[in-house]
């Protein structure tokens, strides 16, 4: 059985899958269409280890959509289910930067108004230490680095932030100016 499935057609190989639900016979296209699906994943992501990740999930799901799917030429298909996956990956990440970003300059501004840790016209040095603000976040307790992230990273007004933490308006606050002062703290020592 094992020679039998390396001589069917791609074709074939999703009939029997589709017929039987036996998935050897996707282990056999996994074969034969590994090196596409990796070589699609490194010309879009650019990363051999996130091209790998990307391979497993593509094969991953492919169980799940050939269920649904009628394919008759799999080569295309599975190039066109690989380019889309990057590229959905690729929004995705782009979309968290954009909103890293944003967090960043409303972070970087509300230091600006709240501590002197920087001049308002000294950008050098701000541009300096708003990529420590990230190490700095992940020192913060749990508490302040929620509501903080709730507060800046998600645009949340501290009404919101209470509502989903569960802390009332007062612990919000403190919680969000106690990890403020420690982000002060962090970045005066870094």
């Amino acid at each position: 059985m094992i020679s039998d499935k390396k001589s069917l057609s791609d074709i074939e190989l999703l009939v029997k899958h589709k017929n039987s639900d036996d998935n050897i016979f996707i282990g056999e296209l996994f074969e034969r269409y590994t090196h596409l699906v990796f070589g699609v994943c490194m010309k879009y992501l650019r990363n051999e280890e996130d091209s790998k990740d990307a391979v497993m999930q593509i094969f991953e799901n492919l169980i799940e959509n050939l269920k649904s799917q009628d394919i008759s030429i799999f080569k295309s298909w599975i190039y066109s289910v690989s380019k889309n996956h990057c590229l959905m990956k690729l929004r995705k990440q782009k979309t968290i930067d954009k909103v890293k970003d944003i967090f960043y300059e409303n972070l970087k501004t509300d230091i600006m108004e709240s501590v002197d840790i920087v001049h308002q016209y000294d950008t050098e040095g701000l541009n300096e230490k708003v990529p420590k603000l990230n190490k700095a976040i992940e020192f913060l307790n749990e508490e302040q680095r929620r509501c903080i992230e709730l507060l800046y990273l998600q645009n949340k007004t501290y009404k919101e932030v209470a509502r989903i933490t569960g802390y009332n308006m007062k612990q919000v606050k403190s919680y969000i100016q106690n990890g403020k002062r420690n982000l002060k703290n962090y970045l005066e020592k870094v």
